[in-house]
């Protein structure tokens, strides 16, 4: 496919859309989760680009949507399947399935529709859902405590495209290396040059490093599971929910996330815990084993008399001695004790295993001092110790882990990607269940033995209209069958808009390749819907004749178009209308379109025009308390009574006057 040649995809953006995996798949299928991972592409954005490509692979000429009324009806379909979505991409994902005329995409879509609709909506299902969403790229990677070094200029600019998310350093020799090692807790040596050589620090000597990145920066896996591990968890429990088939073994990739931190270190590793809760304790925890000693020395001093004869004191006075001397003196056991302790404290508290514990009892010197301090230098020490065991740990820990991960990266983007298209199927599911909807056959006019296009228009059997902000259970059922022209008479509000309203919504659900709102359907595949609604108030002379224009450019193109025209004589005096939708008829007649206009003066038109234009009326049956009681089918080849008829019809025989009944023969 040449990215260039679909509809809005210019040089940039097709450039963009090049960097995915196998974006021919992608645009294909309407994967916009997926199109929208493409630098500088939104999710709506996406869902227009995917548009276009199926419009392409499809040969699709676009416009089925002749008119306003037209598209304001597929957006109220669509918002009614987008309201029933779950996550955000279902109903962008939903904005790719669009009325077409081309056979191949709505069976295509069909064929989609059909597995959707043996989904079932479960609420366990639906609220796993809830935490769904495209998987995210980390973004920038950095890290900070390693580097590569190479010797090679060449190979310096293929490690630094390999693995940017550490520092390339060149040296020219050993030296230059185990300076490099002194300020970098490891050093990956990428020439096979310096095989052998022994060098203070970690300094690893890896030539294939470039080849296996996970393993050298076990952080660009681990940051893609970590920021998406809260999405994938909810992939998960979709796929257990919805008895799914995965992509991928579950429990494997359970477990991997739930040693995997937000920030993308590994949890739950003891040893690891321990060392950085010691590292983050250090320094509260020294002063606190300071004060264990100084206290212990107090308590000492309190509690015992220390004699000194006055030979001793001179003699400690002349040898410039002080307070500490005293202390080595009388106190020496007594200070042996408290440091003892302040040791104890530091090694316990820190929970330091044996080599560790050795530095620490450093920490406090055998020399008696009062007040008791610690050892700064010791201290540094012990923490140079604990983070670079920490840094060992966690190293291999994320090596471990990033190699129980990797492999399972692209079954994870499965994983999701199968969790978000079941949302699109289950909305599918949920709307055809809430409007009562099946499969419509779509019939080819050249498949119907002995018979031209004319023949075929469409026959709906127990539609309900979606549009009416009705519950399902209070619409009537409507079956109305139309092939050809006809003409749509009857009382006011009794549903002749609403008729309309109905066959609109079942083609542009048809030619979607959706389930539409009826018990059955059968109708023709239209090129394009014209659907005209009701004109308030007189036209101008400028807006009659854009109208007219309109109709005449449809009279002479139309033939495989549907049309749906709500009262057009509103446009124009009544009888200018009748003889204008009269020509109208008669153009569409003789194209092969299929059209139903509605009309008050179907009987008018019907005596203008010449040919035998067919009549259908929606019948009042009659008047109960003042209200219409009406058979919401049309009826074929009937012109409907109006509701004056029926007033009059009602009082005549309500009064026995002769006025009444004269005005009733009036309607004969």
């Amino acid at each position: 496919m040449d990215l260039e040649s679909i509809p809005g995809v210019g040089e940039k953006t097709a450039r963009a859309l090049s960097e995915l995996d196998d974006p021919e798949r992608a645009l294909r299928t309407g994967d916009v989760a997926t199109i929208a991972t493409a630098p500088g592409i939104s999710q709506g954005r996406a869902a227009r680009i995917a548009r276009g490509a199926i419009r392409l692979e499809h040969d699709d000429p676009g416009g089925f949507l002749a008119t306003d009324r037209a598209r304001e009806v597929y957006r109220t379909v669509r918002s009614l399947l987008e309201a029933r979505t779950v996550t955000d991409y279902a109903a962008q994902r939903l904005a790719t399935i669009y009325p077409s005329p081309c056979r191949s995409r709505i069976a295509e879509v069909q064929a989609f529709a059909c597995e959707a609709l043996e989904r079932d909506p479960d609420p366990d299902v639906l609220a796993a859902l809830e935490g769904v969403a495209p998987l995210r790229e980390p973004g920038d990677v950095r890290v900070r405590e390693r580097c590569l070094a190479t010797t090679d200029a060449e190979r310096y600019s293929e490690a630094r495209e390999a693995i940017p998310e550490l520092s390339v350093e060149i040296v020219e020799d050993a030296q230059g290396l185990a300076e490099l090692a002194r300020g970098y807790s490891t050093v990956i040596a990428l020439d096979e040059s310096f095989a052998g050589v022994t060098l203070d620090g970690d300094v690893q000597v890896r030539p294939d490093a470039l080849e296996t990145p996970a393993e050298v920066v076990p952080e660009r896996p681990l940051a893609f599971f970590a920021r998406n591990r809260d999405r994938l968890q909810a992939a998960i429990a979709v796929h257990r929910a919805a008895d799914l088939e995965a992509a991928c073994d579950l429990a494997a990739l359970e477990d991997g996330l739930s040693r995997l931190t937000e920030d993308g270190t590994v949890a739950g590793d003891d040893e690891l815990d321990r060392l950085t809760t010691a590292i983050d304790d250090l320094d509260a925890t020294a002063s606190a084993a300071e004060s264990v000693a100084n206290d212990h020395l107090r308590e000492a001093i309190r509690e015992q008399d220390v004699t000194i004869e006055g030979s001793d004191l001179l003699s400690l006075v002349e040898r410039g001695a002080g307070v500490d001397s005293l202390l080595s003196r009388e106190l020496a056991d007594e200070y042996a004790r408290a440091v003892a302790a302040a040791r104890d404290h530091l090694v316990d508290a820190l929970d330091l295993d044996q080599g560790e514990s050795e530095i620490a009892r450093r920490a406090f010197s055998d020399e008696p001092t009062f007040p008791v301090e610690r050892d700064e230098d010791v201290i540094g020490r012990l923490r140079e110790e604990l983070t670079a065991a920490k840094e060992r740990r966690a190293g291999r820990l994320k090596r471990d882990l990033a190699a129980d991960l990797a492999d399972r990266r692209e079954g994870a983007r499965r994983l999701v990607r199968d969790a978000l298209e079941l949302d699109v199927e289950l909305a599918i599911a949920r709307f055809a269940d809430d409007f009562a909807c099946t499969m419509p056959t779509v019939v080819e006019p050249s498949d119907v033995e002995d018979g031209t296009a004319a023949d075929v228009g469409f026959a709906i059997e127990g539609g309900r209209s979606p549009v009416l902000d009705e519950p399902l259970e209070r619409i009537d059922p409507v079956d109305y069958e139309v092939s050809g022209v006809a003409l749509l008479s009857g009382v006011n509000s009794g549903g002749k808009t609403s008729t309309l309203d109905l066959v609109a919504s079942v083609v542009v659900l048809a030619h979607m390749g959706l389930p539409v709102p009826a018990e059955r359907v059968r109708l023709r595949r239209f090129d394009d819907l014209h659907y005209h609604a009701k004109t308030q108030g007189t036209l101008d002379a400028g807006a009659f004749e854009s109208t007219v224009r309109e109709f005449a450019d449809l009279a002479q193109g139309g033939e495989g178009s549907l049309v749906l025209v709500d009262e057009l004589e509103s446009i124009t005096e009544p009888g200018a209308s009748a003889r204008i939708i009269a020509g109208i008829l008669e153009a569409l007649s003789e194209n092969g379109a299929t059209a139903v206009f509605v009309s008050h003066l179907a009987d008018e038109i019907r005596e203008m025009a010449d040919f035998d234009v067919t009549v259908d009326g929606i019948e009042a049956v009659g008047l109960v308390d003042g209200e219409l009681e009406v058979n919401r089918s049309p009826v074929k080849d009937h012109l409907a009574r109006s509701t004056p008829e029926l007033i009059v019809e009602k009082l005549a025989g309500e009064h026995d006057s002769a006025f009444y009944g004269a005005l009733l023969e009036k309607f004969e």
